[in-house]
């Protein structure tokens, strides 16, 4: 089969091989016709030099989407031809959070795509448990950013628990996560502000106001909820956006984050935090169940789509994730 595939990390040593040795299956596991994948930084970050991938040489590739092809003897909820997508954290099920309902965070667990083979190829295998049959009408674009892009802002939501009426501010608002953060905001009947220099975040996905102006994000939250300041705040962004995210939060409100694309050391105000009674939630991922949450409500959300790239390209997709000019998701179109 054809996968990107590399023996050593490092984005030059990523290379498309046609002679890859499909995946076999237990039977426990189903094997998976890939259509679709994904572009996500933690793909990036598998090549480039996180430390634990496994096995080597390597799949990358945690986004996933496809037809099943086959089923292992004793799968019981799934078939050949049920277009699916997996849930890409790898767990045990028998770890106290595990049986607590808590999957993501398994005493040992990993990612689909950095502690296993990935998607980016034209089949891959995963366990029963791990992969979740969609409707039928749910578009490819959509299936393909439900396993990182799509679960882990409704989870962080979840997480802040965001309530009807509430001021709901995210920065990167237009980015991967983002756009599914504001529609997210929308339907648990939040007021969202969006932090974006791109305009489509309000007039195609719904949020209630956009900040395009960085320096005075604070100055005009402010003004938008009439000095209230925000009940929820979420960014994922990192250190070049923390000092205005957390003056952001008003009294008794939450900050939550699940990502640090520009760096992760930070200087806290400790009397700023406790003064104003404000709540530091860190969120990983989702659970299962809130996963197929997601599942139920994919036929009512959307992506914008910046480029399309063949298996053969992956490399360039993977650099792509990081220029000025993306405006949208990158996805990796395998057997479309």
């Amino acid at each position: 089969m054809r996968a990107a595939i590399f023996e050593r990390q490092g984005l030059d040593n990523l290379n498309v091989k046609e002679d890859v040795q499909q995946p076999t299956i237990t039977d426990h596991d189903v094997l998976i016709k890939v259509k679709l994948a994904g572009m996500n930084p933690i793909d990036y970050l598998t090549v480039a030099n996180i430390p634990g991938i496994k096995p080597l040489p390597h799949i990358p590739g945690t986004e996933v989407a496809g037809i099943i092809e086959k089923v292992g003897n004793h799968v019981a909820t799934l078939k050949e031809g049920d277009k699916v997508v997996i849930y890409n954290s790898i767990f045990d099920g028998t770890c106290d959070m595990c049986l607590g309902g808590c999957e993501m965070l398994c005493r040992n667990a990993g990612i689909l795509g950095v502690i296993t083979n990935g998607g980016f190829a034209d089949y891959i295998s995963a366990a029963e448990k791990n992969v979740f049959k969609i409707p039928d009408n749910v578009p490819w674009d959509v299936a393909a950013s439900l396993a990182t892009t799509t679960k882990t802002p409704y989870h962080a939501l979840r997480e802040a628990s965001l309530k009807l009426n509430e001021f709901l501010v995210i920065f990167g608002a237009s980015g991967n996560t983002g756009m599914m953060a504001v529609q997210f905001g929308k339907k648990m009947g939040a007021k969202v502000i969006a932090v974006s220099k791109d305009n489509w975040i309000k007039t195609d996905f719904g949020a209630d106001y956009i900040i395009s102006d960085y320096d005075k994000v604070v100055e005009q939250v402010k003004d938008i909820t009439h000095g209230k300041m925000a009940d929820v705040v979420l960014n994922s962004v990192g250190v070049n956006t923390w000092e205005n995210s957390f003056s952001c939060v008003g009294i008794n409100g939450k900050w939550v984050t699940f990502g640090g694309l520009t760096g992760a050391e930070v200087k806290l105000n400790i009397q700023s935090l406790y003064r104003k009674q404000i709540k530091l939630i860190g969120s990983n991922g989702s659970t299962r169940k809130e996963f197929e949450d997601v599942i139920d409500l994919s036929k009512e959300l959307k992506v914008r789509v910046w480029k399309r790239f063949k298996l053969e390209d992956a490399k360039e997709a993977l650099q792509a994730l990081f220029a000025r000019e993306r405006d949208g998701r990158i996805l990796l179109d395998i057997n479309q």
